[in-house]
């Protein structure tokens, strides 16, 4: 990324943060920077994104992502579900020490992505896997495993509910980041197997609105 984008992309970062009551150390932004700049360098080569520019990087992915901090803090093991360049979870991770974050893609070359940014960045407690969710359900080291399951516009409620379900610790949460229409993918049959949260928010200078959508299994559904 060029020093002009660079100013540009935590310009942005930083006055939508504000907005959000969110506060970003110098350390946070100079990593997301590092992750802005792969992600541009490696788009050129592989398509992996198709938001491009630093101000739109910075609104549609990065302040997206951290969006849902107020939400998600407190959970210590995490998956982050169809990753792609590594959005929600690799922000989040970057604003919470204390998580163990996990990215999965079934794409092979978004996962080396990932990688090497991880790298890059020398964070410990987050990796990247690649594979089908379906195929980590039967997975000892996967199944049952995660406080919180994360996912963006990768599904449906339903089928996000049963993709991830059985990753989850039994009082985990699988969090939906989704439109401000959301609540029309709330069926019978989830409101009977999960407890459901729908908390609205607005993304700063996008002026778009949000809903984060939280399921929580009830304790005697299957």
């Amino acid at each position: 990324m060029k020093e002009q984008d660079a100013q540009i992309f935590c310009e942005t970062l930083c006055l939508g943060s504000r907005q959000m009551g969110i506060s970003l150390t110098q350390k946070q932004i100079d990593q997301m920077v590092c992750h802005a700049t792969e992600l541009e360098n490696w788009n050129k080569k592989t398509n992996l994104t198709a938001i491009t520019g630093p101000a739109a990087m910075a609104r549609k992915h990065f302040l997206d992502a951290i969006a849902v901090q107020p939400f998600v803090h407190q959970e210590r093991t995490v998956l982050d579900l169809g990753a792609g360049g590594g959005f929600p979870g690799l922000p989040l991770r970057l604003l919470n020490e204390h998580m163990d974050m996990v990215l999965v893609d079934a794409s092979r070359k978004k996962v080396n992505f990932l990688k090497h940014v991880i790298r890059l960045l020398g964070k410990r407690g987050v990796e990247a896997v690649h594979g089908r969710v379906e195929k980590l359900h039967q997975d000892p080291d996967f199944a049952g495993r995660f406080d919180a399951v994360l996912a963006r516009g990768i599904a449906s409620l339903s089928s996000l509910a049963s993709l991830a379900a059985p990753l989850l610790h039994p009082k985990g949460t699988i969090y939906a980041l989704k439109g401000p229409m959301a609540a029309q993918e709330i069926t019978a049959l989830l409101e009977s197997r999960f407890i459901i949260q729908c908390d609205y928010y607005i993304l700063p200078l996008e002026e778009a609105r949000r809903c984060l959508v939280r399921l929580t299994p009830k304790q005697n559904s299957s």
